[in-house]
């Protein structure tokens, strides 16, 4: 039976929830609409747990269908491939929020699928996808302790629009996308243009009045068409394991201390070796160990987490010694590769990343396909790489996977609203970060490391812009926010909170959880700490370099931009791509043509730019009165000689301006092929030239183009 529940969000905008209708061998099925989108999110589990693992297997995933915006896939299969960049952070921005809402143990594989089905271009699929999500695992049997909701947030002026259209969107100086329950947020994605902290925090709490509303439409839904939830049977660790791994908790604390993560590593290592061994002598045990290898690290991880907790909370100290708001020793290289046009190495502790920049023409943008169709091209990229050696880890070379897209997109983000405009730098920009070590907030370290890349290649960035890592420590009511967190401290702790920004705001901010929602005031705090921590940053970063270089690295290709009359612009291209194909292969450069008459030509050969650059002037010349030019002669009529201009035209000299003297033939004063110098004298409406030889004088001699 089909049921539906609905919300009015205000201009006539309405968001429905419905579920009946289709997909229903699903565990749990909602087709969510506002406008004319509509997203299908299915919930689906496995009948048993999954026997070997030590985690929770949820697999999300947002399947773009380009049917959803009116178009047919591009390139030579026209059905959809692998995901794109903008679904894998979607299926990220779902997976956050909801991971927390599961049992403790859990081990049934959950699939989580959400599939655009319309898409309207003014109602992103994105945030009725996470919608989506909850609603279908609220509805199934599957034990999610939700729902949970997510909105948008816009900041246009001074006012907070929360879900706005794409329209406002392109307005706002804020997006913001948060997620949460009826007491506090679960997950905060955001790009900003140097928005304060406190007009973050209003968003913030303008979006979580909304999540309530959307909570209470599931709650609806739910005792329409909710099922009874299943009990399910969380793994517990055998309690003489758990014995025999408590019995050296003193050992496993003294390791959790030692600063070098790879020294550390190495002593629970062996810890864990000793434990197998004490296991040998009991079979039940051993047989244990082998069917759950995975139990005896999770024991240790439950002795260092209360540990960690142990020694923030009563002792004011952090496992490697430092304070709750002390950040790691910091250090700056820049120009470290000789050929590159621009790099940087950040370390922070033990994590350390390389950032190299690489300029390319205008020619060289990403081009995407998705179901935005206002998006088509972009021009600054970051990528962000992390090998297995970068933890002292052995494994294939298989390609970016999720993790690396979501941390090269925040990255990516947060030095977005500081990259100079094509206007002002008329390059394609792409960054690379290449993670060395890692001990924690490497994507933090990447924003850092292209701050610095960025200036050292000379790219004229509006402000630095830096990033940190807020972590947090709770037991019941107690809560502290520590600085520059670290590997272990990520994993065990209960917040990994990405702050970046420069001097005078947030340009991003990315938050995962493992406690089910954050309180309006821990948020508040962290942003606090995270500005701290980002000028602490700054300031250290401009003792290396206070300013971008001011030139280029001589590697680096140069663009002389011209613009010209928007309809000259076939005769550049000429018949077939003629005439700008003879110009590329005479000089070498690469030559890109925009709609609105601008010409980028892009070379490292300063003399090739020259040569194409004097082609293209001469292609497009419009000649005006009082112009004057030394031309051949390609025409001779029986009353005047026609003149080659520059840009292919020609002009007619009157026999009776060819000469000082009166002329009984044109041949008299000019052949075919002679080099005449003639002044403009007229240009007539149907754009004809008229030309004079006896009208020039000497100083119009000194200025001949």
């Amino acid at each position: 039976m089909i049921k539906k529940v609905e919300k009015d969000l205000g201009n006539g905008r309405v968001l429905s929830l419905e579920t009946g209708r289709v997909a229903r061998e699903a565990g749990g099925s909602v087709i969510v609409r506002l406008g004319d989108t509509m997203v299908l999110a299915t919930a689906t589990m496995a009948a048993t747990p999954r026997e070997g693992i030590d985690f929770f297997p949820l697999l999300v995933d947002f399947e773009e269908k380009l049917y959803a915006a009116g178009r047919i896939p591009g390139g030579f299969f026209k059905r959809e491939g692998r995901p794109s960049e903008k679904a894998i952070l979607t299926a990220r921005k779902i997976d956050r929020p909801i991971r927390p809402m599961f049992p403790e143990g859990f081990r049934n594989d959950v699939q989580i699928v959400v599939t655009p089905l319309s898409v309207d271009q003014e109602n992103p699929p994105d945030i009725l996808a996470i919608v989506g999500a909850s609603a279908a695992l609220s509805i199934s049997e599957i034990p999610f302790d939700g729902p949970l909701a997510a909105v948008r947030v816009a900041k246009v002026g001074d006012e907070y629009i929360v879900n706005p259209t794409s329209t406002q969107m392109r307005e706002s100086s804020l997006d913001l996308v948060i997620a949460g329950n009826n007491d506090s947020i679960s997950m905060i994605e955001a790009g900003a243009d140097q928005v304060s902290e406190a007009d973050m925090m209003a968003a913030l709490k303008a979006g979580h009045v909304v999540i309530k509303q959307l909570i209470a439409l599931q709650n609806e839904l739910v005792k329409q068409a909710g099922q009874p939830k299943i009990d399910v049977v969380c793994h517990q660790v055998d309690p003489q394991l758990e014995k025999l791994v408590q019995d050296k908790a003193a050992k496993i604390e003294a390791a959790l201390k030692i600063a070098d993560k790879d020294k550390q590593g190495a002593e629970i290592k062996k810890i864990i070796e000793e434990i197998k061994k004490s296991a040998e002598g009991n079979a039940p045990l051993a047989e244990l160990v082998a069917k759950h290898p995975g139990d005896i690290k999770k024991v240790i991880e439950d002795v260092e987490y209360d540990a960690m907790r142990r020694m923030i909370l009563k002792e004011g100290k952090r496992v490697d010694g430092r304070g709750p708001k002390d950040i790691r020793q910091l250090g700056f290289e820049l120009g470290v590769l000789p050929r590159t046009h621009g790099s940087a190495i950040f370390s922070r502790g033990q994590t350390q990343v390389l950032t190299v920049v690489t300029l390319g023409s205008a020619g060289e943008g990403q081009r995407l396909e998705g179901l935005d169709l206002e998006e088509t091209e972009k021009r600054y990229m970051h990528h962000y790489n992390f090998p297995a050696y970068s933890v002292g880890e052995v494994r294939p070379l298989r390609g970016a996977g999720r993790r690396e897209i979501g941390h090269g997109a925040l990255a990516e983000k947060a030095l977005l609203p500081v990259i100079p405009s094509e206007e002002l730098f008329p390059y394609t920009i792409r960054l690379v970060s290449e993670v060395l070590g890692s001990n924690g907030s490497t994507s933090m370290a990447s924003t850092c490391g292209s701050t610095l890349a960025l200036m050292d290649a000379g790219v004229k960035i509006d402000a630095p812009v830096a990033g940190i890592s807020i972590g947090l420590i709770t037991e019941g009511d107690k809560a502290v926010t520590i600085t520059d967190i670290q590997g272990v401290e990520d994993h065990l702790g209960d917040m990994d909170f990405k702050v970046t920004g420069t001097r005078k705001g947030i340009t991003a901010i990315q938050v995962d959880i493992k406690i089910k929602g954050l309180s309006h005031e821990i948020i508040e705090r962290a942003l606090q700490q995270a500005k701290e921590g980002r000028n602490f940053i700054l300031d250290k970063m401009e003792e290396v370099i206070k300013a971008p270089r001011t030139e280029l690295s001589p590697y680096a290709p140069r663009v002389i931009t011209l613009k010209i009359d928007p309809s000259k612009i076939g005769a550049v291209i000429g018949p077939g791509g003629k005439m700008i194909r003879s110009i590329t292969e005479e000089t070498g450069v690469q030559i890109d043509i925009e709609d609105d008459g601008t010409i980028l030509i892009t070379t490292a050969d300063a003399e090739a730019a020259k040569v194409a650059q004097a082609r293209i002037e001469a292609i497009t010349f419009t000649p005006k009165v009082g112009d004057v030019f030394k031309g051949e002669v390609v025409r001779i009529m029986n009353f005047g000689a026609f003149v080659e201009l520059p840009g292919g035209k020609d002009g007619l000299v009157h026999i009776s301006q060819l000469s000082d003297r009166r002329i009984a033939r044109v041949e008299d004063a000019a052949k075919m092929g002679d080099e005449l110098i003639v002044k403009v004298t007229e240009i007539d409406d149907m754009g004809r030239i008229n030309l004079t030889v006896k009208g020039v004088t000497d100083e119009d001699k000194k200025r001949v183009i």
